[in-house]
């Protein structure tokens, strides 16, 4: 993430176009928003469109707007994302989902930067930069036929792939530490107390649905246990249900196989130290007779795959 990070930094400020890979849930339209907010264009409005939101009978005029008369309902002129956008970023979300015949009106309006309403005769410039965020590679789709060649062609730029959250669980404590904090000030409530275990399971889970679907899990227990202890069974039941038992658990007895080799017996004593010991390595160092800086170099070089920070 930190790769990623100085990356976005050096391109935000450029005229490039960029487009985030990953999964549902990992970022993406947060990221977007960074880059937005580090550009020149940061005073511009930043504004999103979900492509797979939108009925196909009703792209055009979301995107480009429509004047009064244009279509049954339209009783009025209404301006579309594009326009809404002028001097700003525009951010298609999911742009592989959008419709074939709109692809070729957004390839159009890219090379002009001009477009006209629904029922409207005039001829509308926009000054917008385009982001865009899909689940897979848009190659894949062109190659399947799903996407215009001509306009991937045209929006490909600078690509940034958005890694999933299980592989970045050093992120995991600072991302609960700051949900706790929004959601306490939002709802008024006392924030929740977490016991040894269920920070286990949180950074053992493996959050298929990523970082929203950790938000939405703390924003339950602040609400449900606040200013109280959360115990496991405050989970979700799937998560608690899966979680691995040796870990999950601690503290307790700590199943090693020789089958599985040193480095991986290393790794599994360090990760349930820290687990015990709440994510302070100068405790998980002495519990175990080593220097904390070992454990910070197994952390920095990744060979721990949970970091609790103190």
């Amino acid at each position: 993430m930190r790769k990623l990070d100085r990356v976005l930094r050096s391109v935000a400020d450029k005229q490039v176009m960029l487009t985030f890979i990953g999964e549902s849930g990992v970022g993406k339209e947060v990221l977007a928003r960074r880059a937005h907010e580090l550009s020149d264009r940061r005073n511009g409005p930043f504004v999103p469109i979900n492509c797979a939101a939108i009925p196909e009978s009703l792209f055009e005029s979301e995107l480009f707007g429509h004047e009064r008369g244009a279509f049954t309902g339209a009783s009025e002129r209404a301006r579309g994302k594009v326009e809404a956008a002028d001097g700003g970023t525009l951010f298609f979300d999911e742009i592989g989902e959008m419709p074939a015949p709109m692809q070729a009106k957004i390839l159009r309006f890219l090379d002009n930067r001009r477009f006209m309403r629904v029922g409207g005769t005039t001829k509308l410039e926009a000054d917008v930069r385009l982001m865009c965020a899909t689940l897979r590679p848009l190659a894949q789709d062109v190659r399947a036929g799903r996407f215009r060649a001509d306009l991937y062609y045209r929006i490909e730029g600078v690509t940034l792939q958005v890694p999933p959250l299980r592989e970045r669980r050093s992120a995991l404590m600072p991302l609960i530490r700051q949900f706790i904090a929004e959601t306490t000030a939002r709802h008024r409530v006392e924030p929740p107390r977490l016991t040894r275990p269920v920070r286990a399971v949180l950074l053992q889970y493996d959050w298929p649905g990523n970082v929203r679907e950790l938000r939405n899990v703390i924003e339950r227990l602040c609400l449900l246990r606040g200013g109280r202890q959360v115990r496991l069974h405050d989970l979700p039941e799937h998560m608690h249900a899966q979680a691995p038992g040796e870990l999950a658990a601690a503290p307790g007895p700590l199943v090693l196989s020789l089958d599985d080799g040193l480095d991986a017996m290393v790794r599994k004593i360090v990760e349930a130290a820290l687990i015990e010991a709440g994510g302070d390595t100068r405790r998980a160092a002495a519990r175990l007779r080593i220097s904390p800086r070992t454990i910070q170099r197994y952390i920095a070089t990744g060979q721990v795959r949970v970091q609790v920070p103190g």
